[in-house]
């Protein structure tokens, strides 16, 4: 069967992009929130391919992305931007961590 890339369902086209990008043999695949507007089964998918390519392909990946749970999982280094600035680096068990982040992205707690 032949299907047009726009007639796939949303999560196909995603990993479609990144297959496209894997076609031009990258050392580094940059990725812009990949799982936006994913729902959980594509995150899964999502997740699952990414780690693939970091393991077997041995590609370096530099990812903006807003699921914590995908970055965690997946991540060696992650950097924390607040308001463009950076406000951590470090380990996933590092950044889960870190007071500077919590704050930031929890906002502080009330003491009564």
């Amino acid at each position: 069967m032949n299907f047009l890339a726009k007639n796939l369902p949303y999560g196909a086209q995603r990993r479609l992009e990144i297959a496209r990008a894997m076609a031009t043999d990258p050392f580094l695949l940059l990725l812009d929130e990949p799982a936006a507007g994913m729902n959980p089964r594509e995150t899964d998918e999502l997740e699952a391919l990414i780690s693939r390519i970091r393991c077997k392909e041995k590609i370096a990946i530099l990812m903006i992305e807003h699921d914590m749970r995908i970055v965690m999982s997946i991540s060696d280094r992650i950097i924390v931007l607040d308001y463009g600035e950076k406000i951590a680096a470090g380990t996933a068990a590092e950044i889960r961590e870190n007071p500077v982040v919590i704050k930031a992205y929890l906002g502080e707690e009330i003491h009564a």
